[in-house]
């Protein structure tokens, strides 16, 4: 499918009501068999509480004051890929710091018990203060303000991390975490991401880790400021001198990828959402490349999966709030399966789904997730 072809859907009404329904889709079931890891995902971070401020009208100004439309909580940082990845239906481990106060219970509850992730990994760190991040989302975009103490003394990362199908990794340029050679060695495979280089050497030299990963999903800037090219999807072939499968993001473009191991290259255009909140895309696109790579898709449907997600959560508020389930994910396919002159290559793209999407799926698109701080309501 070229990038020409869209999705189209009618915009949707915003419900007034959350709505919580976790389908009982396990995308790993054909392959399951007695013996397997018990986690099929394992990650590592630490925990913050984001506050979200939504429906502002534009950027905060000097001197003045902005009301926001609505605003909520939920657990942050690294949770925001845990919960993405637990709501698709993967086993997950998370060790986390978590601050000893009333922030950091509320994200321990919402987590284990909220999203059934295990946290036999992850400890509260006495008289430790959890870290808070305030997001505002306006015009499509986002601003953050984080405060913090320094962080915990000792790694939230267990010395011998649990078995597990695969684990995500963010890389720090110039450092290395033991956690994931050991993984690897144990046969985890490592997907990984990496932030913003504030060194300015973007040095591949300097992601040391890079050689234990089996998936590197960099962004088109930072593939090619680490490739020195200027064009991302030669970025992307760049990078599988490193690693076998490269990703790259391309934002409205959608993204490009390539397996040294098949062959493969494909690339999916992204699809057209109004987009409220960006917050945890890319946490939410990972963790859909992630479920379509352990599920053995192809490489292109597990690029279209990963874009689907990460599209269905910036209709939402929030981080890990608006990370989808398989039951956004099938009112969706419903929904534009029904719109009149739909782009047959483009329905044709998504397919795939067939095999998955739970079938007692009456309700309107979007759904509303449990979000009992959110009270955004659309101004008429």
């Amino acid at each position: 499918m070229s990038p020409s072809h869209t999705i189209a859907a009618e915009e949707p009404e915003h419900l007034t009501e959350a709505a919580r329904c976790q389908a009982q889709v396990d995308p790993l079931a054909a392959l399951r068999v007695p013996g397997d890891p018990p986690w099929d995902v394992y990650l590592t971070g630490t925990v913050f509480l984001d506050i979200i401020f939504t429906g502002l009208d534009s950027a905060p100004v000097r001197g003045t004051e902005s009301w926001a439309r609505g605003m909520g909580s939920s657990p942050g940082g690294v949770a925001n890929m845990a919960t993405a990845l637990a709501r698709l239906g993967l086993k997950t481990s998370l060790a986390a710091a978590f601050g000893d106060d009333h922030y950091g219970d509320y994200c321990w509850d919402a987590l284990e018990q909220g999203e059934g992730i295990d946290l036999t990994a992850s400890r509260t760190v006495p008289g430790w203060h959890s870290p808070v991040t305030v997001s505002m989302a306006y015009e499509g975009e986002r601003t953050m303000v984080s405060h913090g103490h320094e962080p915990p003394p000792e790694e939230p990362a267990p010395d011998c991390p649990p078995r597990a199908r695969a684990a995500v990794a963010s890389l720090v340029p110039g450092s290395r975490a033991s956690w994931i050679a050991q993984a690897a060695h144990e046969g985890t495979r490592i997907f990984a991401d990496v932030g913003w280089d504030d060194t300015g050497a973007w040095d591949l030299g300097g992601l040391a880790d890079l050689e234990h990963c089996e998936a590197f999903l960099p962004n088109a800037e930072e593939a090619m400021r680490y490739t020195g090219t200027e064009c991302p999807r030669l970025a992307a072939h760049a990078l599988t001198e490193y690693v076998p499968v490269a990703v790259v993001t391309l934002g409205a473009e959608g993204a490009y990828a390539v397996d040294r191991r098949t062959g493969e290259a494909a690339e999916v255009p992204a699809i057209a959402v109004q987009a409220l909140d960006p917050t945890g895309a890319g946490d939410v696109f990972v963790a859909g490349f992630v479920t379509g790579s352990l599920a053995g898709w192809p490489l292109a449907d597990r690029l279209a999966f990963a874009g689907l997600t990460a599209a269905l959560s910036v209709q939402e508020f929030g981080g890990s709030l608006s990370a989808p389930g398989w039951s956004e994910i099938g009112a969706w396919w419903r929904r534009v399966q029904s719109v009149e002159e739909q782009d047959p290559a483009a329905l044709r793209r998504y397919a795939f789904l067939d095999r998955f999407v739970p079938e007692e799926l009456d309700r309107p698109w979007p759904l509303r997730r449990a979000v009992p701080t959110i009270g955004f309501r659309r101004p008429a």
